[in-house]
């Protein structure tokens, strides 16, 4: 039997002790005779331990779970069933129990719940982003074709302080999409030496003197494939916290290897795959977290720290980030015993040595060419055609993907490119897409959206998506955009 099987007398003394339980337990069955199971199996008095006697004697059975401790203090989750068996006259003698140790069952189930809730919180906040972008994307356009026709220098200081406080909530949004969807940056691959090393710098030249820096990492170190950027800001929104759980100082420790997760320990998060892993550790001595907190700090906006200290995103974004690298994060901490973070990203087989990079266009003006513009937000068709002709465009706007057809099927032999938001009521970008290239195939198009579309995607590339543009962006991004597909098309 793997169960541990136990018999107690009515007053909690173990007379029968098996060997599943000596397995689960670590007790030997010479160790617990004639001992009270509260005294082994408990470290304080439970009063579900009382209620489950009280049931057990009333109604002659009970099973439930049972949080219990090992004899070396490690603490485990039992489903027990209780059964009551009595003497020849029918009194109650004593009660047989049947354990089944189902603690990593359990830490899997609460891993699964936090999933799934921050996967509903991340729906909720794709979709207030995906409208909050919407209501940028016009301002920050309107913004900057203000600058070129206005010359007044308090103007344009107003103009900047609008652009600034617009792109503060552009960027607000990327990190709520972050978590959200996850948004795919170029992807290169990264000695993370290198990467912790620009970390190490920062901590050294900006934290406070009092905290103790020790930075181990493995010679044998692998490559990943990341976006430098984001996993810049992962490791510096750990950092950051640590700094803030010692503010009397503390030690804070960054180390860095190899790990190769097997069948079993990927049984053990939901999100791990078999396979070698770079594990990054931020580890500190600070003031540690109830296991309360622990919970929930990975949701977005949930932060301990003061009013304006901190936005409650750090973690969450980082969530976001890691995940869509294909890895996954474990955090432990103790109240006043410090906390330990470690991020686990998938090493890269065969790494690349050459990275390409494409050169920006100079020339941003048109030379006349006629630009379909589709967007169901009629501000953000308006501004977006007032910037292009700006710079020498003729264009041409939608309201929908059905007016778009329209249009397009009419002025086919005119139109250079369509800029498509993909996110619209009546016909969505993808369906519009497959009408214009049944018109024509070699249709240009650039994709613009609120939400995070990945142009890398197998459908994205079936639909010849060569450039995605995330709202909000500026008038000087949609120029770069189209001139990188015309390029593509020479």
């Amino acid at each position: 039997m793997t169960n541990a099987i136990l018999v107690k007398d009515i007053h909690n003394r173990i007379l029968y002790w098996n060997k599943g339980a000596e397995n689960i337990y670590g007790w030997q069955a010479s160790e617990v005779y004639g001992k009270k199971a509260s005294q082994l199996l408990h470290e304080e008095h439970s009063k579900g331990q009382d209620d489950a006697l009280l049931t057990v004697i009333n109604q002659g059975e009970w099973q439930g779970e049972l949080n219990q401790v090992t004899k070396d203090g490690k603490d485990i989750i039992i489903q027990s069933r209780w059964t009551l068996l009595r003497d020849d006259k029918g009194k109650p003698k004593s009660i047989l129990a049947e354990n089944t140790e189902i603690t990593q069952n359990k830490l899997l189930e609460t891993q699964l719940l936090r999933t799934q809730r921050l996967e509903s919180i991340g729906t909720l906040a794709g979709c207030i982003a995906h409208d909050l972008n919407n209501v940028l994307a016009p301002i920050l356009m309107s913004v900057q074709l203000l600058e070129r026709r206005l010359h007044d220098s308090q103007h344009l200081r107003l103009l900047r302080t609008l652009e600034n406080n617009a792109q503060r909530g552009a960027n607000l949004i990327k990190q709520l999409l972050s978590f959200a969807r996850g948004i795919e940056g170029k992807r290169t691959p990264i000695q993370i030496k290198y990467l912790v090393a620009e970390i190490e710098q920062i901590i050294r030249e900006t934290f406070p003197k009092s905290i103790q820096l020790t930075v181990n990492i493995s010679p044998q170190l692998g490559y990943i494939r990341g976006d430098t950027t984001q996993l810049h800001q992962v490791l510096m929104n750990l950092v950051v916290n640590a700094r803030d759980a010692m503010p009397q100082g503390g030690e804070l420790e960054i180390s860095a290897e190899n790990l190769v997760i097997d069948q079993s320990s990927a049984q053990m998060n939901i999100d791990a795959k078999v396979g070698t892993y770079a594990v990054i550790s931020v580890a500190d001595t600070g003031v540690g977290m109830h296991p309360q907190i622990q919970e929930r700090i990975f949701e977005p906006f949930f932060t301990t720290k003061e009013l304006s200290k901190g936005t409650g995103l750090g973690l969450s974004t980082a969530l976001g980030i890691v995940k869509n690298h294909g890895g996954f994060v474990n955090v432990y901490s103790e109240l006043n015993q410090g906390t330990i973070v470690k991020i686990y990203l998938p090493i890269l087989p065969n790494p690349e040595t050459s990275i390409s990079y494409c050169e920006q266009a100079k020339n941003l003006n048109g030379s006349g060419e006629l630009i379909l513009v589709v967007d169901d937000e009629p501000a953000i068709c308006e501004i977006t055609k007032s910037s292009l002709e700006a710079y020498n465009y003729r264009v041409l706007t939608a309201s929908n993907g059905i007016e778009a057809v329209e249009i397009y099927g009419k002025y086919q032999q005119e139109i250079n490119l369509v800029l498509l938001d993909m996110i619209m009521p009546e016909m969505d970008g993808e369906t519009t897409i497959r009408m214009l290239q049944k018109i024509n195939p070699q249709v240009k198009i650039v994709a613009i959206s609120g939400l995070v579309f990945n142009p890398t995607t197998a459908s994205a590339s079936d639909y010849s998506v060569k450039v995605f543009v995330p709202k909000p962006c500026t008038g000087e991004e949609l120029l770069h955009a189209i001139d990188q597909v015309n390029k593509e098309f020479r």
